[in-house]
């Protein structure tokens, strides 16, 4: 119970400034395990797309490059929410954004059941699932992590970094044995119920700030008061947009992120599974590598937090693109119709290379932009999907008229030494450096 004062004017109330002395969990971690919930189900749809490729070129004849279109709109809406989720929380509160999060990732499942024609496909699965989804994304853990925690931060933000990646890849396997057996609507509506399934309990135990719980955010020496919501949500992200792209660094970190989108949700995330299906393996084989990247991508992101707390981001995000880039040249001379050694082992490598570019690259809009870091990582977070979009479509593309994803991914492996090159240029920040 929290300590008490009594005034003149009226009844006992919290004195607010100090820590419950007989919490025995501080309610920072419930607020960060609500929100890894709701940020698991709604990654759960962003990987779907390359189980529904197939099924929907035969149950509408659609091409690839079609479906493509709907799948680029998702990711492009997934990115440039982002950037306006972030103001939308600080000016409504995590919990409202989260929650409306949710019951657009759940609509746009449920019509896209329904739809018949690609214009549907594109408003349910690219608008609908596309906005949800880019609300409760790496922004999303990027807030509650810094208004939450101060000590851990790092931790916290690859943990729920890796909650992302975990509901993409560990739904996958579930989803596409479902579609397999059952057909691609069932799998549909799964997801979406899995989405309103969390939906209370983000309700119950997802809290805005410290403040509202009377404590310091967990690790911190002082009480944070509440700030005042600020007004305006888009216009202050469209004014945090420019002034930010006044400076190189912004530039920089965008590059490397639309890098990192094309690298992974663009061509892996989106086209692995019809790739391997090229080389006759079974779908549900793929999703299941998809799987195990998604297991080692907890791994990989939650030791990249750590290690970010620990040393200089942009070394640690140079390396990262390095080895990236190796796997994915590598790549086609790994492909068969069985999941064999090498390819289990691609997904182990890949897997703990594939997010962990994340917590660095908040670490460096943390330091160089203060205050509006949430906002500016959603705008280099859009970048991200634009990437990824854009190598979506194009993945698409080079299917039909080459008959083979290999150049594609070769042409991935030579951007990612780009985003190792652009990396250690990003400047430090002009206010004294990292924060320890």
């Amino acid at each position: 119970m929290l300590p008490t004062t009594r005034t003149p004017a009226g009844p006992r109330r919290p004195t607010a400034s100090r820590e419950a002395p007989h919490a025995r969990v501080h309610p920072a971690w419930w607020v960060a395990g609500s929100a890894a919930l709701a940020i698991v189900v709604a990654g759960a749809l962003t990987t779907l797309s390359g189980v529904l490729v197939g099924p929907l070129h035969t149950t509408f004849g659609w091409s690839r490059s079609t479906v493509g279109v709907a799948v680029s709109v998702n990711m492009v809406l997934y990115g440039l929410t982002a950037p306006f989720a972030a103001a939308l929380m600080d000016r409504f509160g995590l919990r409202r954004v989260a929650s409306v999060a949710l019951g657009l990732v759940a609509t746009g499942a449920l019509l896209t059941t329904v739809m018949t024609a690609p214009w549907q496909f594109v408003l349910c699965w690219g608008l609908f699932v596309g906005l949800g989804s880019g609300a409760t994304a790496a922004t999303f853990a990027a807030t509650v992590s810094q208004r939450w925690f101060v000590r851990a931060r790092g931790l916290v933000t690859g943990v729920l970094t890796a909650a992302g990646v975990f509901g993409q890849f560990v739904f996958l396997p579930v989803l596409s044995w479902v579609t397999e057996r059952h057909g691609w609507r069932p799998a549909l509506v799964t997801a979406a119920l899995a989405a309103l399934a969390v939906l209370p309990l983000v309700l119950l135990l997802l809290r805005d700030h410290p403040a509202d719980t009377g404590l310091k955010p967990y690790g911190g020496t002082e009480f944070v008061p509440r700030p005042v919501p600020p007004r305006g949500a888009g216009r202050r992200t469209v004014r945090v947009l420019l002034g930010a792209a006044r400076t190189a660094p912004f530039w920089l970190l965008a590059g490397v992120f639309a890098v990192c989108g094309a690298s992974t949700n663009g061509i892996l995330w989106s086209h692995f599974v019809p790739a391997a299906h090229d080389h006759g393996m079974s779908a549900t084989t793929a999703s299941s590598l998809l799987a195990l990247i998604g297991v080692f991508n907890i791994v990989g992101t939650v030791g990249s937090g750590w290690l970010t707390d620990r040393c200089d981001p942009r070394r640690l995000l140079a390396g990262c693109f390095v080895l990236r880039g190796l796997s994915l040249v590598l790549l086609p001379a790994l492909m068969s119709g069985t999941a064999g050694a090498s390819l289990v082992l691609f997904a182990v490598f890949f897997g703990v290379l594939d997010v962990a570019t994340v917590p660095p690259v908040i670490a460096l809009c943390r330091e160089r932009y203060g205050a509006d870091s949430a906002i500016v990582f959603g705008w280099v977070s859009a970048a991200h999907q634009i990437g990824a979009g854009l190598m979506a479509g194009l993945g698409g593309l080079v299917r039909d008229v080459f008959g083979t994803y290999d150049p594609v991914w070769v042409g991935s492996g030579a951007l990612c030494a780009v985003a190792a090159l652009m990396a250690p240029a990003v400047r430090a920040s002009p206010c004294g450096g990292r924060k320890k």
